[in-house]
């Protein structure tokens, strides 16, 4: 543990330039609220790492992998599993990190993953929103407990997520970080090559539909960077789900989400998805746990959590909402879009609560983005409204006095 406390200052010390820096570029950037939030994610770091203590983790097995003395380090280089043990190797083998120092190293990396995630929403949305008459809806978005609960350990969730918002933060600016958004698309590709698929689709969708007027150069540029590789990767996306070769991609998919949904079916916290209508999958999803299926404490806190995510939810759920979309920029747009391709392949091969709530982690910030723009829009419009009614005011004044 000592070694661990040892890094964690040594993190700390390296957070503090990299606050100042983006505190030097963006006027918006908050370091103090970005240095609470380190310690708060240092929090759950704890809690994860007396959870994994009394119960099964997959942070026990990640650490011990890469120690396998008959293969060496790029042996273990490829996707998914394997690419966190070729991550974690170095760190185990060549700095002689122990499990208490790899949980709190991946914490970290989750840590940066909210970084950007502020940059991402301040950036991109700089008006202010308070929901449920007290809270400011950034400030809530970023500490919502599962988010930090499932990126705060050795494993998947805090690289994957890092690299999903540095692509989110990157794409505003693709030519200008270049390197940022490169590096964000491999972590992705190799931690889970079928999200890299849902990205880059709704990235291309997003620029060829939303409203802003971009240049063909920087269209040309996503297009060929994103296409290209969604064509030179084809055969390792299918092979997540062992359909490369497939003859008939839309039955074997049938077949795999089947198998796949019946055997996390088997785990402890199984639910029968199979045959509900899409609609209520997709809410089991999004919003499930609740209350009364909730899998242990944990289940319960998460289903607050879920609950403000409902409610969230339903302020979306007005007819204007439709008419914001389409005229939506590009990053809006390719939220959107990632979200529902990432929750609609997930519904039908998850049929287990626990990894639910570990899986919906990467993706939903996608959709807190839409809602926060969407309540932004509406409160800047209104703004616009006023200003306009009162500017009409003081000309009618202006020419009562001179008559």
């Amino acid at each position: 543990m000592l070694g661990a406390i040892f890094l964690i200052i040594i993190l700390l010390l390296i957070t503090q330039g990299i606050l100042s820096n983006f505190q030097k570029k963006h006027k918006f950037f908050s370091k103090k609220l970005m240095n609470i939030l380190f310690f708060y994610h240092l929090f759950f770091w704890l809690v994860y790492y007396l959870y994994a203590l009394f119960n099964r983790s997959d942070s026990r097995s990640y650490y011990e992998r890469p120690q396998n003395e008959f293969l060496n380090w790029f042996e273990h280089f490829g996707t998914s599993t394997t690419f966190i043990d070729f991550l974690s190797y170095p760190f185990i083998n060549f700095l002689g990190f122990n499990y208490e120092m790899m949980m709190v190293f991946f914490a970290w990396l989750g840590y940066l993953g909210f970084v950007y995630a502020y940059l991402f929403f301040r950036e991109n949305i700089p008006v202010k929103i308070t929901v449920f008459k007290r809270f400011d809806l950034l400030t809530l978005i970023l500490f919502f407990p599962n988010m930090h609960f499932w990126t705060a350990s050795l494993g998947k969730g805090a690289p994957i997520f890092l690299g999903l918002m540095l692509f989110a933060y990157a794409i505003k600016n693709p030519k200008s970080r270049i390197i940022l958004l490169i590096l964000g698309s491999l972590l992705i590709y190799y931690i889970r090559p079928h999200v890299f698929m849902f990205v880059a689709v709704g990235t291309v969708l997003g620029y060829m539909s939303g409203k802003e007027k971009i240049s063909f150069g920087k269209k040309l540029f996503i297009y060929i960077v994103l296409i290209g590789g969604l064509v030179l990767v084809q055969d390792t996306i299918l092979g997540v789900a062992g359909l490369e070769g497939s003859d008939d991609l839309v039955e074997d998919f049938g077949n795999f989400s089947d198998n796949r949904s019946d055997s996390l079916s088997e785990s402890g916290s199984g639910v029968d998805m199979s045959n509900y209508p899409l609609p209520l999958k997709l809410f089991t999803f999004w919003f499930r746990p609740l209350f009364f299926d909730a899998p242990g404490i944990l289940g319960l806190i998460t289903s607050v959590e879920n609950l403000m995510y409902l409610l969230l939810f339903v302020k979306i759920l007005k007819k204007d909402f439709i008419t914001f979309i389409k005229n939506s920029n590009v990053v809006v747009k390719m939220s959107l879009v990632v979200f529902f391709l990432s929750s609609f392949a997930m519904t039908f091969i998850m049929s287990n609560l626990g990894i639910i709530m570990r899986q919906k982690s990467m993706v939903m910030y996608f959709a807190f983005f839409v809602i926060y723009y969407y309540l932004a829009q509406k409160k800047y419009d209104k703004i616009l409204r006023l200003k306009k009614f009162k500017r009409a005011k003081e000309l009618e004044v202006g020419k009562i006095v001179t008559i």
